[in-house]
């Protein structure tokens, strides 16, 4: 099927294709019949993007000057995330973890990389956020700030069987002074 030519909103021909390849993979009936593929002319650095509360993939215009089948397999690569999340119920999932390894493999794309090396632009944020596990004293540093309890992963794992567990919530800290040695990071 070649790839249409517009290059922002609803494209009904992926649509149409991406419901299939759900549906031959295995996705629940009613998630991949709500499932919409469309351009979204604001991305810049990234390929596409996976919703599974919205069923929706959105693709980065910028991949239909790569071809017919970085598109395709851009749009699998996007498809699994959400067959991983609809596989795994309300059970919190890794993004790129075994989960979407697995629905990769299903979806006709084993062996996909969690990230692209496409040509687009990279845009590199400065951390504003730096939190700390009171326990191990494992910093971490976020673009932006964590709104819902996080723990150590760490720590959680080796004192609470991989549970999460107050005593391991990250506390947030002041940036390091200009010029001074960061504490080992995430």
């Amino acid at each position: 099927m070649p790839v249409p030519p517009r290059r922002s909103g609803l494209d009904e021909g992926l649509t149409i294709m991406v419901r299939e390849w759900l549906i031959q993979a295995g996705a629940p009936a009613a998630g991949a019949r709500q499932t919409n593929v469309v351009w979204n002319a604001r991305m810049r650095t990234t390929a596409g993007t996976a919703q599974p509360r919205t069923s929706r993939i959105e693709l980065n215009p910028a991949l239909l000057g790569l071809g017919e089948a970085e598109v395709h397999r851009t749009l699998r690569h996007e498809a699994a995330h959400l067959l991983a999340h609809w596989r795994a119920g309300r059970r919190r999932i890794l993004t790129h973890g075994a989960e979407w390894r697995q629905a990769c493999v299903d979806l006709g794309i084993p062996g996909e990389p969690a990230t692209h090396t496409l040509p687009f632009p990279r845009r590199r944020m400065a951390p504003k956020y730096f939190y700390q596990c009171p326990a191990c004293r494992l910093t971490v540093r976020r673009v932006r700030r964590i709104t819902r309890a996080t723990a150590c992963l760490r720590c959680c794992r080796a004192h609470s069987g991989g549970h999460f567990d107050s005593r391991f919530q990250f506390h947030r800290i002041p940036p390091p002074a200009a010029g001074t040695a960061m504490p080992p990071a995430e």
